[in-house]
């Protein structure tokens, strides 16, 4: 008799471990269907993906009712045969398709990894090309070119100072509050007549004539010249590899259209 009873209660002990592991499994059991654990930490994880950061802990109370709401709005929807509607095949084929591809694209970037090495080599390039000068330039952004000429007259005659005469009449609102100035760049930052004008003046030098181009009419100064600088490789070296991964991305797209049979 001992030993019966013995007996009966190991096995009540393994099936509630059994029951105890299978509950950890789920987060809730909804109309008898049980709702897996697994459902949340993908939600978790597709939230903190947009997001760019960790979920904090006390988000998980409403992780789990979210899962738990969309379990009972899923169930109502299949009781009501939307399930089976053309329009939700539909959509759920253009998910199919989106979901696939995603995994592609996700996959190729794990395959092809841009390596530290083509980083190095993007920035040598980009470094190579860079060796010419750079401008601090100053302007002023007029509409007319007697309203530009009234200006350089002033200028030149002492009637005005540069900086003023930009915080007043520049159209450019946002160099035009900081007296003209535009800051360092180079030539290629600037529609052509602008960088030809540019390039032609010396330090501390303003254009004698005013200057037309798409956007009117410009008085140019040059504050200050120097050499093509960069900033360091670790500053920039995310910029450089996020264009380096779309490029191959993009290549890798053009090859699977180029290989395609599409009648």
């Amino acid at each position: 008799m001992q030993k019966h009873m013995l007996s009966k209660i190991a096995v009540a002990t393994l099936f509630g471990v059994a029951a105890c592991a299978v509950s950890a499994q789920n987060i809730a059991v909804v109309n008898g269907k049980p709702v897996p654990v697994q459902r949340m930490e993908l939600l978790k994880q597709q939230i903190e993906e947009r997001s760019g950061r960790e979920l904090p802990a006390e988000m998980e109370a409403q992780l789990k009712e979210e899962v738990i709401a969309r379990e009972i709005f899923m169930q109502e929807a299949a009781r009501r045969g939307l399930d089976r509607t053309p329009e939700y095949k539909q959509n759920l084929e253009m998910a199919r398709q989106t979901l696939l591809i995603r995994e592609l694209f996700v996959n190729f970037e794990k395959t092809n990894p841009v390596t530290d090495a083509e980083i190095k080599a993007e920035y040598d390039k980009v470094a190579a090309s860079n060796s010419g000068k750079e401008y601090r330039t100053s302007h002023i952004l007029v509409e007319t070119e007697e309203q530009a000429k009234a200006l350089i007259a002033d200028i030149k005659a002492g009637k005005k100072k540069f900086a003023d005469a930009a915080k007043q009449a520049s159209k450019d609102p946002g160099s035009g509050a900081q007296g003209g100035d535009l800051g360092w760049s180079t030539p290629d930052s600037y529609v052509p007549e602008f960088a030809q004008a540019m390039t032609q003046l010396a330090k501390g030098a303003m254009t004698d004539t005013p200057v037309k181009s798409q956007f009117g009419w410009h008085i140019i100064r040059i504050e200050d010249v120097r050499d093509g600088q960069l900033p360091p490789l670790e500053e920039v070296k995310a910029q450089i590899k996020q264009e380096l991964e779309q490029q191959k991305m993009g290549k890798f797209q053009d090859e699977l259209r180029a290989k395609a049979k599409v009648e």
